[in-house]
């Protein structure tokens, strides 16, 4: 049976997004192993449009539509879309993500994250 090329880009997107998806959980298995868990859709939603300290919040940097690009507020430098939807390298490198979250967590909420929030952050990401 010959497979057509639009075929093939078409299952192999969609392997894509299931390997990518399996990423994803793994680092969040990482938050789990610290106590974490479940994680919240909406307690994710939630922390990613508050507004906790000094006025900051999440889409003030990543925008409204996190299928976009953002700019940094104080250095005006891109940022790449943060739904993985789009960016298939989003939340798939535990190291990466733990910078990341640690730089963002203290600009944000004046503090780093708990496992709980990282987990909860990274469930409402993951679904973009």
């Amino acid at each position: 049976m010959k497979t057509s090329p639009l075929l093939a880009a078409l299952l192999l997107g969609a392997a894509s997004t299931v390997l990518q998806a399996a990423d994803v959980n793994e680092v969040q298995n990482h938050y789990r192993d610290q106590g974490a868990g479940p994680f919240s859709f909406d307690r994710g939603e939630m922390l990613w449009n508050s507004q906790p300290y000094q006025g900051r919040q999440c889409a003030a940097c990543h925008g409204p539509d996190l299928t976009q690009t953002g700019r940094h507020q104080r250095t005006k430098k891109p940022i790449e879309p943060m739904a993985p939807s789009v960016n298939g390298k989003r939340y798939t490198d535990l190291k990466e993500v733990e910078k990341w979250f640690t730089r963002n967590c203290k600009w944000t909420w004046g503090r780093e994250c708990t496992a709980q929030e990282k987990g909860d952050l990274l469930e409402y990401l993951k679904r973009l």
